[in-house]
């Protein structure tokens, strides 16, 4: 059987399994490895025989330099959330940027985009709003520290975005009770606000109940994880 899997530090709000085991792929398997570092991952590869596996935080910056080969769109990105094994190689992907982009198909204009976080998957989702032509700034609590361009901190969001999308983890299961920041000092226009959740679990996040409380549309994640899922089982010849 061929084994599959997705890394990460803390794994409780995963639905990567049981999208995998949906399928009913034969004589393919598909584990949940919670690592509290990525130290000895070649030797945890080759030990469990591992013939794919996905990446998520914190680890989809900090395994580049861990791997053989990262194919052009990664590597623009920065960010990595998918890795093929391919003759004892570790070859990385990012599927996480055309997921999300297919996810905005027929969405109205998006405007301007702020990005919460500057993480992997807020390289990805800033590379996908690039290539549809999205003008966006990414917001951190740290600017100063952070790599990415445009940068403003917190306390620096005005109402001036179309869209907001939280690529930050604040929020997800079993810290439900938290949002990234609050949205009502934002909601003053006249065109629709549309927020933009990557966490899935829960399925509404506080953010996005408080979107709608203000009359802006919300969106969560679940619907990316779906599309970068089906990308990486494609990847991995499934």
């Amino acid at each position: 059987m061929r084994k599959f899997g997705l890394i990460g530090k803390r794994l409780g709000h995963s639905l990567s399994q049981e999208l995998f085991e949906a399928q009913g792929f034969r004589d393919a398997g598909y584990g949940i490895y919670e690592m509290a570092s990525l130290d000895g991952l070649r030797r945890w590869v080759e030990a469990e025989g591992i013939s794919g596996f996905n990446v998520t935080i914190p680890y989809k910056q900090t395994i580049l330099p861990l791997l053989d080969a990262v194919d052009d769109m990664a590597a623009e990105i920065g960010a990595v959330n998918c890795v093929s094994v391919v003759h004892g190689l570790l070859v990385g992907h990012n599927t996480d940027a055309p997921a999300f982009m297919a996810t905005l198909a027929g969405e109205p204009s998006l405007g301007k985009a702020l990005i919460l976080g500057t993480g992997g998957a807020a390289r990805a989702v800033a590379y996908a709003l690039g290539q549809m032509g999205v003008e966006h700034v990414f917001a951190s609590r740290k600017p100063q520290t952070a790599d990415v361009e445009p940068v403003i901190g917190y306390e620096d969001i005005t109402a001036e975005y179309d869209t907001i999308v939280n690529a930050t983890p604040v929020g997800m299961y079993p810290d439900s009770g938290n949002t990234p920041l609050p949205l009502a000092t934002l909601v003053d226009k006249t065109s629709p606000l549309l927020v933009y959740d990557l966490v899935y679990n829960p399925t509404q996040t506080l953010l996005m109940r408080e979107a709608e409380t203000l009359g802006a549309r919300a969106k969560n994640g679940l619907d990316m994880l779906r599309r970068q899922a089906e990308l990486s089982w494609a990847i991995w010849g499934l």
